[in-house]
């Protein structure tokens, strides 16, 4: 008696569709984050209104995707893309006005490209999969620019010297989570390259 094999989920979902709204929210983001020039008024409020709600897509979608099964190949693709276009532009124009060390934008940044291009290196070996230092670094990452994107921050000193830990913090844990993974891709592509060197001598 043969097994029934579920199907696969079609990529037309839900959680899809919500990961291509966040895609959508970036450069409208960006428009108002540019637009306010600086002021510190409405169309600021607007760019904190649109990057919450972008996030909060982020962690919508994940959790419809589990529960009902709608777990794709596109969606395991466009979420970190969707999440590293807003969490990159978002740094990009804090730095831009001088709200942001860009050295800090620079490493995270340069950090985020390399391990993404690392994936797709080590596919052949197997998939690296998101590590729970990898979602801590996301969190803390999203908390410090959200807390640098209010408007009130250059006129609060505590706020600023809150921001500027929890970026920090962020950093830390950025750069340490990606010696992790680097770690851990030399290790996969060793345990894939023994491997294949026994089937070689197998055969």
């Amino acid at each position: 008696m043969s097994e029934t094999v579920a199907p696969r989920p079609s990529n037309w979902n839900l959680p899809n569709a919500l990961t291509l709204l966040r895609i959508v929210l970036v450069p409208f983001f960006i428009w108002a984050f540019v637009a306010d020039g600086g002021a510190y008024g409405p169309l600021r409020w607007l760019a904190v209104g649109i990057f919450v709600v972008a996030i909060y897509t982020d962690k919508l979608d994940g959790d419809i995707a589990r529960a009902r099964g709608l777990i794709t190949s596109f969606g395991k693709i466009a979420d970190p893309i969707a999440d590293k276009l807003l969490i990159g532009s978002a740094l990009i124009m804090l730095s831009a006005v001088g709200e942001l060390w860009w050295w800090v934008t620079i490493v995270m940044l340069v950090r985020e490209v390399g391990i993404t291009l690392l994936r797709f290196v080590v596919i052949r070996y197997g998939v690296m999969a998101a590590s729970k230092g990898g979602k801590l670094k996301t969190v803390m990452q999203t908390v410090a620019i959200f807390v640098y994107l209010l408007p009130v921050t250059p006129a609060v000193s505590w706020l600023s010297v809150l921001a500027l830990v929890i970026m920090l913090a962020a950093l830390a844990v950025t750069v340490v989570t990606g010696i992790d993974y680097v770690v851990k891709a030399w290790q996969l592509r060793s345990a894939g390259r023994s491997g294949r060197s026994s089937l070689q001598a197998k055969g």
